[in-house]
């Protein structure tokens, strides 16, 4: 089968599993026949931009960059790795400290993203502070924007 029906599989088996290994992505594609090795696993998920973000069930699982943020430019997004310093989850609040002046420019770029987690937003000279509903909803939004940050 093609290497780009494989990564819609898996992209789509991701969305619907808390998938935590590679071992255990391989044996969902087998499962839904695909013989693939570990290798090639690898390289998917190096290939999908896939991440590991905070599971319910398990510890961690694989996540992608959703539609919206794959849709940033590559404006947008140079702009939001060069002013934000760093994300931090607290409960339900998300606080990301920027370069002095910046913290409009990264509000730009997270209104931009507009996740529907957010439910409001507050952007001054260093600091823009996110405020979701539920702490994991909170935790999820700093995983998703430090992996903007990382590239």
């Amino acid at each position: 089968m093609s290497r780009n029906l494989r990564h819609e599989t898996i992209l789509s088996l991701i969305e619907e599993k808390e998938i935590e290994t590679q071992e255990e992505l391989c044996q969902e594609l087998a499962a839904h026949g695909y013989a693939v090795t570990q290798a090639t696993v690898s390289r998917d998920v190096n290939d999908l931009r896939l991440f590991k973000v905070r599971g319910k069930e398990k510890r961690f699982r694989y996540a992608c960059v959703r539609e919206n943020e794959g849709g940033l430019s590559d404006k947008m997004r140079a702009l939001f790795r060069t002013c934000v310093v760093s994300i931090r989850a607290v409960g339900n609040l998300v606080v990301l400290k920027t370069l002095p002046g910046s913290g409009p420019n990264a509000g730009v770029v997270i209104d931009e993203l507009a996740y529907r987690e957010v439910v409001g937003s507050i952007a001054g000279d260093d600091t823009v502070l996110l405020i979701c509903e539920t702490a994991a909803e909170g935790g999820e939004i700093a995983e998703r924007l430090s992996a903007i940050v990382k590239g």
